[in-house]
């Protein structure tokens, strides 16, 4: 199967890798009556629980606008149209920016592929953030650590109608840190990991990528 991926950057701008919610908060509201891929709610104001197909980042400082399948292609509509970004009554003109689609085979699982993680990795849930806490053994620890990154790598790959029968496999590096999250401290990770597995760079894995957590990248 091929996976498109759309990348809109806007490299005369900088924020804070902290600022890709408040990118989402801009652009969900902009265009809010055009699409909910954009802001992953119903119109009665509930979440969606799917995959985000459209993901706000900034990575390196730049603001990133990661699309994928349907959610590039509605990103390539709204490009032409964006002139400014208005982040917290900030304005912030919109001289240049550039767009870039990719295509990803992610068929073949005979080969290792090594990725980053290039913003904070959130991979446990509340309830999982427990059961980890209570391990004490560091390998069991990584154990543990490797099957969310592997349950995330299905869900990303359902969440684009990909289903596989090869058995996919995680080994991770990984260190713990800490993030915010809605006002919330939050357990994450730095770090990288090996898989079978074949990913598009730039999509998120794990928990809130449409806010840019997660973000991955193949080291070369």
């Amino acid at each position: 199967m091929q996976i498109n991926t759309t990348i809109i950057k806007f490299p005369e701008i900088s924020l804070k890798t902290r600022d890709g919610h408040k990118l989402r908060g801009y652009f969900g509201n902009l265009f809010k009556e055009h699409s909910d891929l954009l802001h992953n709610h119903y119109a009665s104001g509930q979440s969606k629980y799917q995959y985000p197909k459209v993901q706000y980042k900034v990575i390196d400082n730049i603001p990133h606008l990661v699309g994928i399948e349907e959610g590039g292609k509605l990103l390539i509509e709204l490009f032409l149209k964006i002139k400014n970004i208005n982040i917290e009554g900030v304005d912030y003109p919109v001289n240049s920016k550039n767009i870039t689609n990719t295509v990803t085979e992610v068929g073949d699982f005979s080969k290792l592929n090594e990725y980053k993680f290039e913003t904070l990795w959130i991979g446990l849930n509340q309830q999982n953030h427990k059961k980890y806490l209570q391990i004490n053994s560091e390998k069991e620890k990584k154990d543990f650590l490797n099957k969310q990154v592997r349950n995330n790598i299905l869900s990303f790959y359902k969440g684009v109608n990909f289903f596989i029968k090869d058995r996919i496999m995680v080994t991770s590096k990984l260190y713990e840190k800490t993030t915010k999250l809605k006002d919330k401290n939050m357990l994450a990770f730095s770090g990288s990991f090996v898989t079978n597995a074949v990913l598009p760079d730039f999509i998120g894995i794990g928990k809130s990528v449409s806010r840019g957590f997660g973000t991955i990248i193949k080291e070369k």
